[in-house]
């Protein structure tokens, strides 16, 4: 097992009826994963467009073009651009056709890396979501077993095992393994493993492109909108084994005017985290949560929170390009937001750093173990649907033996800080401004 997996268990999966509430919930890590999970290894999002949609998530955030799959490498199937930043890693996907194009793949010998990729479904799920998140993929110790164990104990299979190599002149060597399951709506959870070398999937030809980054350092958590959150939660944790990590109800976290029900779902180790949003009903505004429904049509991710070990610097690289190819940050919160934010962290901010939250327009929320800062984007397509969330935690550092060096390092807990439990009103009322101006 290398260096921050999680070993599996057999336990008792503990499936949920009701919500308690933040303040009655009681964190507890069973470790009951059914198979061994890593960490997040990438996020694959479908498109129309995919050459123009990576060009502007690498501006946007400050990631490099490091792997391609398209004409010219022989895939006559679809286009498809990787980008990294740290062990961050995005694929955005397009195909070139509908079925048609996958029959002249296998007529001509075309390389198309995804053995079981769907032209017309592409097209299909494009033309119901818009740009959204096909699949997040999660390594794996064995994405055999993953698969097995999932399938076994009621999961949806979508992609049996695949063993995939190398194709491409230049590409790094080694093997995979994909299988993947239902997440929820038409998102995937892809298992991967083995020993390939390469920043995504074996068939990709390698970029070579300048060092570029903001700082952005890996996948903190995905967050899933469904219309039925406990009947997706109780399918994902019996699954995997996963555990719960923290609840909010509509009273934790809503405004006057609309709420939301949420659960977070964690791997044994936490470095896998899925928070799943529901909407409430009855207030005086549609909750957010429902208008993504509708907007989306149907159940799908609703961001990416990415981590920074400076949120300073990261943010000031995606504030200088703004207005130019970058993404629009949601308005800085108000005055009275930062009057009040040292009675809350105290003095676990410096007086300049209080300075610089406020001049960013930076959430900051502190629990018993540490601080989190945040910001969130603005949608980033044409539907009030997929946003990025900027997350930096600070505290929470602990040894951890590396199995693979023999060393001992000093890790960040995962989820330290928790998930800005106290920033979700300011929040609220921020997206309840954005969405009344599209009045959706």
């Amino acid at each position: 097992m290398g260096a921050g997996g999680g070993e599996s268990n057999t336990g008792v999966i503990q499936t949920k009826e009701k919500l308690v509430g933040a303040a009655n919930f009681k964190r507890v890590n069973p470790k009951t994963d059914r198979f061994d999970v890593k960490k997040f290894h990438h996020i694959e999002l479908y498109c129309g467009d995919a050459n123009n949609t990576y060009r502007r998530f690498s501006a946007g955030l400050g990631m490099k073009l490091v792997a391609k799959s398209d004409n010219t490498t022989g895939n006559h199937s679809y286009s498809s651009y990787v980008l990294q930043s740290g062990e961050l890693t995005f694929a955005f996907s397009a195909p070139y056709g509908t079925h048609q194009a996958q029959g002249q793949d296998q007529a001509e010998g075309g390389h198309a890396p995804h053995p079981c990729f769907d032209a017309e479904g592409a097209f299909e799920f494009f033309k119901k979501h818009g740009l959204a998140v096909k699949a997040v993929g999660v390594s794996v110790a064995d994405a055999r077993l993953a698969y097995d164990q999932a399938v076994k104990n009621g999961a949806e299979g979508r992609v049996e095992p695949h063993v995939l190599k190398p194709t491409n002149e230049g590409e790094a060597s080694g093997e995979m393994v994909i299988s993947e399951i239902l997440l929820y709506g038409d998102v995937h959870l892809r298992f991967v493993s083995g020993d390939y070398k390469g920043p995504f999937l074996p068939g990709y030809a390698p970029v070579e492109s300048a060092e570029f980054t903001y700082g952005l350092k890996r996948l903190d958590h995905c967050v899933g909108n469904v219309p039925n959150m406990l009947e997706v939660y109780n399918y994902l944790i019996t699954a995997t084994g996963f555990h719960e990590f923290a609840e909010f109800t509509a009273e934790d976290v809503g405004t006057i005017d609309s709420g939301l029900n949420s659960i977070v779902a964690a791997s044994n180790n936490e470095m896998v985290l899925f928070p799943i949003n529901e909407p409430t009903f009855g207030t005086k505004r549609k909750s957010q949560i429902q208008t993504y429904l509708e907007q989306n049509c149907g159940a799908g991710v609703q961001h990416l929170a990415l981590k920074t070990e400076n949120i300073f610097k990261t943010l000031r690289h995606m504030r200088e390009v703004e207005q130019l190819s970058g993404f629009e940050l949601m308005p800085r919160p108000s005055e009275k937001y930062y009057k009040e934010l040292p009675m809350k962290v105290g003095n676990s901010l410096t007086a300049d750093q209080y300075k610089t939250v406020e001049e960013l327009g930076i959430l900051v929320d502190k629990d018993d173990q540490g601080v989190l800062l945040q910001v969130f984007t603005k949608p980033v397509c044409d539907r009030p649907t997929l946003f990025i969330e900027i997350i930096e935690r600070v505290g929470c550092m602990r040894e951890q033996k590396n199995e693979e060096t023999n060393k001992v390092d000093m890790v960040q807990a995962a989820g330290c800080g928790g998930f800005g439990k106290g920033n979700f009103k300011e929040l609220f009322k921020s997206v309840e401004e954005f969405e009344a101006s599209l009045n959706v």
